[in-house]
């Protein structure tokens, strides 16, 4: 559960900026600006293992023929995805069909558009984000995830989404790679509670059978390689490929 208010990692924060060139905020903003006028297939939003992917050739090769767009910002929590969500980062993704509400902060079908289900174009919502969540417990980080796919429920009801599991991290067995482990643990019971959303977790058989993680796939052991980034974004593609697809009740309505 997300736990509301009680969580402190449900509750949407701006990042300070400490060190005093705010370009915390200024990258929200283009993000804001990059999809008024576009309209995305796939959205990723995260943190730094987000930002980091499109500086790779995996990227260009799988996801930019998608129309994707990458919200991923270097240091952000549960908290700062949320407060980024809440603040702009999802109202200029229209489907097709629809227009934005104001006052409830939805998309909501064209009321003169009688077929307008037939109309909706298929969105995939990627979320890759917690490891950084370095004051919360494993619940309260996985209730802040579960909050921030409610929160897209809620403003893209049409989408798709994918979680992607934390990954290990540290060269040997340590207390983050455990809590992250258990953080996907608990995703695995509390998401398929919840609506349109799925879990990918993948760890890429980072971890070898002496319990460590190679620099050739984390660098640093914490950030992803070129190669690392490889043995997540296939199986990501094959899903969100998937998830684009219309099914044959869909391709009826369409036809309809």
């Amino acid at each position: 559960m997300s736990q509301g208010d009680s969580n402190p990692a449900a509750i949407p924060h701006a990042a300070e900026d400490i060190q005093g060139d705010d370009r915390w905020m200024s990258q929200h903003n283009r993000f804001v600006l990059d999809c008024k006028d576009k309209e995305p297939d796939v959205l990723f939003v995260g943190d730094f293992m987000v930002q980091l992917m499109q500086q790779y050739e995996i990227w260009r090769e799988l996801f930019s023929p998608l129309h994707a767009l990458n919200f991923g910002i270097g240091g952000d929590t549960t908290r700062h995805v949320l407060w980024r969500l809440k603040n702009g980062e999802l109202e200029n993704i229209k489907p097709k069909g629809h227009e934005f509400d104001p006052w409830s902060g939805n998309w909501i079908p064209h009321a003169t558009t009688k077929t307008w289900l037939s109309q909706i174009n298929k969105k995939v919502i990627v979320v890759w984000v917690g490891t950084n969540n370095h004051e919360n417990t494993a619940e309260e980080v996985a209730g802040g995830i579960e909050a921030i796919v409610q929160l897209i429920n809620t403003r893209q009801p049409q989408a798709k989404i994918i979680v992607l599991g934390l990954l290990p991290r540290g060269e040997k067995p340590n207390p983050l790679r455990q809590k992250n482990a258990k953080v996907n643990q608990l995703l695995k019971v509390s998401l398929p509670k919840l609506a349109n959303v799925q879990l990918l977790d993948t760890d890429g058989g980072f971890v070898h059978s002496d319990g460590a993680i190679s620099c050739h796939d984390m660098f640093d052991f914490l950030h992803l390689t070129g190669g690392g980034y490889a043995k997540i974004c296939k199986p990501l593609h094959e899903l969100i490929m998937q998830l684009l697809e219309e099914t044959p009740e869909e391709k009826q309505t369409t036809i309809a």
